[in-house]
C-alpha cells in the first residue's frame, strides 16, 4: 500500500469482526514500527499485546465496571484540557456528534454514558488490543515519541489490511488493565489500541479535518 493511501485510509474503526489476527502479522508490524522516530533513541514505549482469553476476561471486567457506573480510576493525566476554546471545542463537538450518530446513540438517551462506556470497554469487538505504557520518569518529549510510534503502528496495520482504534478510555480502567498485563507502578498507561479487521455491513465514519490553511503557515519562499 502506498504511504499516502495508508494515511488517507487510516481512521478510528469502531466495529471489528471476530476474525483473528495472525501473530506473525502483528510481529511483522511491531518489528517494523521500531524504526519510528525517537529523540535520543530512547524508544520509551512499553507495549503489551493482549488477545484470546486474557483479552476476553479484561473486556468482561472493564464492561462490568462501565455498566455499574464506575467513575474509573484516578486519572494520571488529563484526556483533554479542562477548558477547550474555539476552534478546538467546535471540532471536538462536531466529531463527537458524528461518531455517536453512527453508533446509534442519541444525544438525549439517558443511558448514553453507559452505552458509550460499554462499547469502549468491549474494544468495539476487536480481537487484539495493544496497551502502550511509558516509564513514569519520561517527559513531554517522550510522550510525543510514543505518539509517533503508535501512528507508525497504525499505518503499518493498514498496509496489512487491518484497522485500528486508539482508545485513551482504557486509562479510566488502568488498574484493571495492569492486573491483566502485569505492568508495574513505574509505568503509566498512555492508551490502548484496538486492532482487527473491520466488520462488514456497518455504518462507517470518516470525520472531517480542518483546512490546511487553518493549521499550517508557510514562511518564506
Amino acid at each position: 500500500m502506498d504511504v499516502y493511501e495508508a494515511v488517507d485510509s487510516r481512521r478510528a474503526v469502531r466495529a471489528f469482526s471476530d476474525e483473528p489476527v495472525p501473530k506473525e502479522v502483528l510481529e511483522r508490524v511491531l518489528t517494523a514500527a521500531m524504526r519510528a522516530p525517537s529523540s535520543g533513541n530512547l524508544q520509551p514505549w512499553h507495549v503489551y499485546v493482549v488477545t484470546g482469553e486474557p483479552l476476553a476476561d479484561l473486556k468482561r471486567r472493564a464492561t462490568a465496571r462501565a455498566m455499574a457506573n464506575d467513575p474509573g480510576d484516578e486519572r494520571e493525566y488529563p484526556m483533554y484540557p479542562e477548558r477547550l476554546a474555539p476552534p478546538y471545542r467546535d471540532r471536538f463537538s462536531a466529531a463527537a456528534a458524528q461518531r455517536y450518530a453512527v453508533l446509534g446513540i442519541e444525544p438525549d438517551d439517558p443511558d448514553r454514558p453507559q452505552k458509550i462506556a460499554a462499547l469502549n470497554s468491549a474494544a468495539f469487538g476487536a480481537p487484539v488490543v495493544l496497551f502502550c505504557y511509558l516509564d513514569r520518569t519520561m517527559g513531554p518529549g517522550q510522550w510525543g515519541d510514543a505518539g509517533m510510534y503508535l501512528q507508525t503502528v497504525m499505518l503499518l496495520l493498514r498496509a496489512e489490511g487491518l484497522h485500528s482504534c486508539p482508545q485513551v478510555m482504557w486509562t479510566m480502567y488502568r488498574e484493571t488493565v495492569s492486573r491483566t498485563v502485569g505492568a508495574d507502578g513505574e509505568l503509566v498507561l498512555y492508551c490502548g489500541l484496538s486492532v482487527g479487521f473491520e466488520k462488514e455491513g456497518v455504518s462507517r465514519l470518516r470525520t472531517g479535518r480542518a483546512d490546511m490553511a487553518e493549521t499550517v503557515s508557510f514562511i518564506g519562499g
